[in-house]
């Protein structure tokens, strides 16, 4: 399983922001290796957020997105004690999924 995503939900006003840095290699696919081989892609392509279980957001990546990629968007209506999930699924079926409080 991958790495913990470093997830920091931040209530401003009537609004919560969401920073999420995620840890994976993407790769696009079109790399070389030490011997001339292609490295195989392995990016994420699904990413998902939810708010008290609720979906609020979702994206589909492909592999021009960088390595261990950073996602920051605002969530309306999120309080203080509230709940925020965020989901990721990589080309190879591998998911991550962790969640954070509202501060």
């Amino acid at each position: 399983m991958a790495d913990p995503m470093r997830l920091r939900v931040q209530a401003a006003g009537n609004h919560a922001v969401v920073r999420v840095l995620m840890s994976h290699e993407m790769e696009t696919g079109q790399r070389k290796d030490s011997s001339g081989k292609l490295v195989a892609a392995w990016h994420i392509q699904d990413v998902s957020a939810t708010l008290n279980g609720k979906t609020v957001m979702t994206a589909e990546w492909g592999p021009a997105v960088s390595k261990n990629p950073f996602l920051q968007f605002n969530i309306k209506g999120a309080k203080a004690g509230d709940k925020v999930g965020i989901t990721w699924r990589d080309n190879r079926g591998e998911t991550r999924s962790d969640e954070a409080v509202v501060a």
